[in-house]
C-alpha cells in the first residue's frame, strides 16, 4: 500500500510540476494555548528542512509533492510526529503539543548524596570542547525576523517633546520590524560571511534589516552577546568552571526519537554575576545540548536591557552532528521612561557540513547586502518567508509603507519640520539644537549658550557663535558649512571665519575641508582647556589656565581611505600669528586668590609672549588598522573595527621662507592604540606613542610638542591627556619623547561581590599615564576610580609624580567612555 501511495504521489508530482506547495497550521498546547516559535522539521531530510512558527503559533512550510513525516517541537513540550501527503493543494496540519512528561527515575551517577544534575553537567563539560570543535565549516540558509514594540514612553525627555512621527497616537506601538533572508558561511578559525539576498524594514523602503545570523554558542566558556549588554560576557552553564558559579537541579527526563533527554534547572549561586538562569536540556550518554531556555536579568550585570531570554533548539543534520535550528531572543528594555519588548527569531536551514570554499571566499567584508535586496515585492516575501507574519506585523507593514509615501511629500515633511523645529529652553542653554528641512535633506544647528558665552582674561566676556548648515546629497555625499563669529567685549576684537567640509566616497569615506578667516586659538592647538570650565575657574578661583593667541588663517585638508584599513590625511595650513595680552581682571571669588592670575603666556615655560610671526605648516598622517571588518551595502561600506591595534604615523613640516613663513622644523609621531577585552576580568585600553623633532631650527610656542595637561576638576579626554599635569611646563622641542596612557575597566569584576556596590552596579577602574622627555623632564600619574555612576559618570582619584617625586593628588570627574568624547 505504501509503495502504491508513493507511486501515486510521484505521478501527481509529474502532472502538477515540482513546485513547492504550502503546508501550514497552528501549534497549540494541550490546553488550547498558542505555542509561539515552535519548530516544525521534516524528518530525515538532508539538508534539514523546517520552519518556525510565529508568536501566534502559526507556521508555514513549502514542500514539493511527496510523502513526509513532520516533527513539531517546542522547548518544554513533547515532540509530536505526523505523516503527511503533499499533492496539488495547500495542506493544513495543526499540532497539539502536550507538556513534556518528565520521568524522575533514579539515576545512579557519582555521589548518591548530590543532585544527579551535577554529574550530568560534569559529563557535558567534559564533552564541551568536542562539540565546540566538531564542525570546522558549514553553510546554511538563514531567515531573521525582529520586532520591537513600545509598551509605554514619556511625553518629553530632557525637555524635548517625544514625537515618533509614525502616525500612531497610542502609547503601545511597533517601533521596529524587519526581515532578512541570507546565506551564512563559517569556517574556523573565526571566518564568517553573510550574503543577504532579501531584506526589508517596515516604513523604510531604502532600509536594511537586521543581518547578523550569528548564534549564541553555549559550548563557549564565555558567551559574548553584545558589548552594550556586558563587555565581560556571560558564563556558560557548561563552562569549564561553571560549577563554581551555578547550582543545578535535576527536573526529570523525557524520551525523544529514542534518546533520553535530561531536563536541568540552572540557578546562579550569587546575584550580580554575569550568569544565566533557566533550563538546559542534555542528551544523556551523548552529553550534547538538546535545547535551552535561559534568561539574563539586571542581576546578571546587564546594561541597557532589563531582561534577555534566549531559546535554542538543536536538530541532527547528519548522523553525528547537531546544529541549531532556531534561536529566539526576547529583549525587554526600560530606560528613561521608555518600556519596550520584542523578539528576534532566527531560523537556520539547509545546512551543508564541511563544504569546500574557494581560496578567497572569506574576506574582511563579513556582511554583504546584494543590490536590490531591499527592493523585493510583497508577493515575493509572501512566498519565501518561513515564519508567518503576525496580524499586528501585517498591519504595521501596510500602515508604515503607506505613511512613508505620504511622508515623502515635501509639503508633509515641511509641516512636520515646522512642528519639530521649535526653540526649547534646554536646547538654548545646555544641549544646542538642530533644525531639519527633510524635504531638502538639510539641517541647521547651533551650539548651546554654555558654549557660546564664556569668559577669559584676554577677551573678557565673549561670544563665539558657530552654527552649522549641512546638506546630504545622497547616502555617501554631503557638505557642511560652518561660519564663525567671535567677539570679545573687553579687547573689542571681532573675528570671523568659515569652514566647508565635503564628504564623499562609496567604498571608503573621503573628505575635503577648506577653512579660513581670523580666529582665536589655544597655544596647544589640541585645545586641552574647555572654555566653559575655564570660565568658572577664572571668575571664581582666579586660575586663568586658558592661553590664547589670534591669527589670520587659511587651511586645507584632504582625507582618503586607501584600500582596506588605511587612511591618509594631508593638511596644509597658514597662520599669521599675533600675541594677545590680558585686558580684563574681573573676579568674583575670594580676593586672596586673585594672585593666581598669570600673563597670557605659559610663565612656567617662557619669560615673555611670542612675537608676531607667520607659519606655513604641511602635515601628513597615515592610519592603519589591520584586520578591519566591514559591512558592504550596495552604495557604501561600513567600518566595524578590528581586534588588532591601530597604528598612526604623522609628520609635520614647518616651511621657512614661503609666504613669509618664519618657522623651520620637522616633527614626527608614531602611536599604537587598542582595547583588549579580558572578558570576565574587564577591558584593558592603552595608547602608546613616541615622537620628537628631527629639526628644530625655528619653533614658536604653538609648534612645541605639548602634553595635554589638566588643572581643573573636570577630567579631560581619557587616554589622550594627563589629569594632573601642568598645561605647558613640560612642553618640549627635544629630538625624542615617549608617552603612555593605560587604564583597565573592571566592568563589575570585584564590585559584584560587594553588597552595596553590586546593587548600584558601580564599576572599578584603574590605570596610569606618563610621558618621558629626558632625565629632567618626565611625569607619571596613577589613578583609581569608580564609573557607571548614574550610567554616565566616573570619578577618579589621581596621584601625580614629577621630577622631584610626589607632586599632588586630586579628584577628577568625567563621563564614561563613549560619552562626550571620552
Amino acid at each position: 500500500m505504501k509503495k502504491f501511495l508513493a507511486l501515486f504521489v510521484f505521478l501527481i508530482g509529474l502532472l502538477f510540476s515540482v513546485q513547492a506547495l504550502p503546508v501550514s497550521g497552528i501549534v497549540k498546547d494541550d490546553n488550547g494555548g498558542l505555542l509561539p516559535y515552535a519548530s516544525v522539521i521534516v524528518k530525515d531530510s538532508e539538508p534539514v528542512k523546517g520552519t518556525t512558527a510565529n508568536k501566534d503559533g502559526k507556521y508555514i512550510l513549502n514542500l514539493p509533492a511527496g510523502v513526509y513525516v513532520l516533527h513539531c517541537m517546542h522547548v518544554g513540550y513533547k515532540m509530536v510526529e505526523q505523516e503527511i501527503v503533499v499533492t496539488d493543494q495547500p495542506l493544513e496540519i495543526n499540532f497539539t503539543l502536550p507538556l513534556q512528561e518528565l520521568t524522575l527515575q533514579e539515576i545512579v551517577v557519582g555521589n548518591r548524596t548530590e543532585d544527579p544534575a551535577y554529574e550530568i553537567i560534569r559529563q557535558t563539560i567534559k564533552k564541551r570542547l568536542f562539540f565546540k570543535n566538531q564542525v570546522n565549516a558549514f553553510q546554511c540558509q538563514v531567515y531573521i525576523k525582529g520586532h520591537l514594540k513600545l509598551q509605554d514612553y514619556p511625553s518629553t525627555i530632557f525637555g524635548q517633546k517625544v514625537d515618533l512621527a509614525d502616525g500612531d497616537s497610542g502609547k503601545s506601538r511597533m517601533i521596529y520590524l524587519s526581515e532578512t533572508i541570507a546565506k551564512y558561511s563559517f569556517q574556523k578559525p573565526g571566518k564568517e560571511k553573510v550574503e543577504v539576498s532579501s531584506t526589508r524594514v517596515s516604513g523604510q523602503s531604502g532600509g536594511f534589516g537586521f543581518g547578523s545570523p550569528r548564534y549564541v554558542i553555549f559550548y563557549d566558556n564565555n558567551i559574548q552577546i553584545s558589548n552594550a549588554l556586558n563587555p565581560r560576557g556571560f558564563i556558560s552553564p557548561i563552562a569549564d568552571n561553571a560549577l563554581n558559579f551555578y547550582r543545578y537541579k535535576f527536573m526529570g527526563s523525557f524520551s525523544e526519537n529514542g534518546k533520553l533527554i535530561d531536563h536541568i534547572m540552572v540557578i546562579p549561586k550569587r546575584s550580580y554575576e554575569p550568569l544565566f538562569s533557566g533550563y538546559i536540556n542534555i542528551v544523556e550518554n551523548e552529553w550534547r545540548i538538546h535545547s535551552v531556555d535561559l534568561m539574563l536579568t539586571k542581576k546578571s550585570q546587564m546594561e541597557l536591557a532589563d531582561t534577555l531570554r534566549i531559546e535554542h533548539l538543536y536538530v541532527p543534520v547528519t548522523k553525528d552532528v547537531w546544529m541549531i535550528h532556531s534561536q529566539v531572543v526576547y529583549p525587554s528594555v526600560k530606560i528613561f521612561g521608555f518600556d519596550a519588548k520584542g523578539s528576534f527569531v532566527t531560523v537556520y536551514s539547509d545546512y551543508k557540513i564541511e563544504p569546500s570554499f574557494e581560496k578567497h571566499f572569506f574576506t574582511n567584508t563579513i556582511l554583504t547586502y546584494d543590490t536590490g535586496s531591499n527592493k523585493k515585492s510583497n508577493t515575493y516575501w509572501d512566498t519565501v518567508r518561513p515564519v508567518p507574519l503576525l496580524k499586528e506585523e501585517i498591519t504595521d507593514y501596510r500602515r508604515k509603507d503607506s505613511l512613508e509615501i505620504v511622508q515623502q511629500d515635501p509639503r508633509y515633511l515641511d509641516s512636520l519640520d515646522r512642528k519639530k523645529n521649535r526653540f526649547t529652553v534646554s536646547g538654548i542653554l545646555f544641549f544646542g539644537q538642530t533644525f531639519n528641512r527633510q524635504s531638502k535633506k538639510s539641517s541647521l544647528g547651533y551650539p548651546p549658550l554654555i558654549e557660546i558665552a564664556n569668559f577669559n582674561t584676554v577677551e573678557g566676556f565673549n561670544l563665539n557663535i558657530a552654527p552649522t548648515y549641512a546638506r546630504n546629497f545622497s547616502a555617501t555625499r554631503s557638505v557642511a558649512i560652518s561660519p564663525t563669529l567671535r567677539y570679545g567685549f573687553s579687547n573689542r576684537h571681532l573675528n570671523t571665519g568659515l569652514s566647508v567640509e565635503y564628504r564623499f566616497g562609496k567604498v571608503t569615506l573621503n573628505s575635503l575641508e577648506l577653512a579660513g578667516g581670523r580666529s582665536v586659538f589655544q597655544l596647544n592647538n589640541e585645545n586641552p582647556v574647555r572654555p566653559i570650565v575655564n570660565t568658572y575657574n577664572t571668575l571664581l578661583f582666579g586660575n586663568n589656565f586658558l592661553k590664547i593667541y589670534e591669527a589670520a588663517y587659511a587651511e586645507a585638508s584632504y582625507t582618503r581611505g586607501v584600500g582596506e584599513a588605511i587612511t591618509i590625511k594631508a593638511r596644509v595650513s597658514y597662520q599669521d600669528r599675533m600675541p594677545l595680552e590680558n585686558t580684563d581682571d574681573t573676579f568674583w571669588g575670594n580676593p586672596k586668590n586673585i594672585n593666581r592670575r598669570t600673563p597670557n603666556f605659559p610663565t612656567e615655560l617662557v619669560t615673555e609672549n611670542f612675537k608676531r610671526h607667520q607659519a606655513l605648516v604641511t602635515a601628513i598622517t597615515v592610519s592603519y588598522r589591520p584586520g578591519t571588518k566591514y559591512i558592504r551595502l550596495p552604495d557604501r561600506k561600513i567600518n566595524l573595527g578590528s581586534k588588532y591595534p591601530g597604528f598612526t604615523l604623522s609628520y609635520a613640516k614647518g616651511i621657512n621662507g614661503v609666504l613669509g613663513s618664519d618657522i623651520d622644523f620637522d616633527r614626527w609621531k608614531f602611536s599604537v592604540k587598542d582595547e583588549i577585552n579580558a572578558r570576565l576580568a574587564g577591558m584593558f585600553e592603552y595608547n602608546l606613542s613616541v615622537g620628537g623633532f628631527f629639526n628644530s631650527r625655528r619653533i614658536e610656542l604653538p609648534d612645541y610638542q605639548h602634553f595635554n595637561g589638566n588643572r581643573m576638576l573636570v577630567a579631560t579626554e581619557y587616554l589622550n591627556s594627563f589629569q594632573l599635569a601642568p598645561y605647558y611646563a613640560r612642553s618640549t622641542t627635544e629630538k625624542i619623547y615617549a608617552t603612555f596612557n593605560v587604564e583597565h575597566h573592571f566592568n563589575g569584576f570585584l564590585t559584584n561581590k560587594i553588597p552595596g556596590l553590586k546593587i548600584l552596579n558601580l564599576h572599578l577602574l584603574g590605570g596610569a599615564n606618563a610621558f618621558v622627555v629626558n632625565k629632567s623632564n618626565h611625569y607619571f600619574e596613577a589613578f583609581c576610580g569608580v564609573e557607571n555612576i548614574f550610567k554616565i559618570l566616573r570619578i577618579d582619584y589621581v596621584w601625580g609624580f614629577g621630577n622631584q617625586g610626589f607632586q599632588s593628588a586630586a579628584f577628577r570627574i568625567g563621563f564614561r567612555k563613549g560619552l562626550v568624547g571620552n
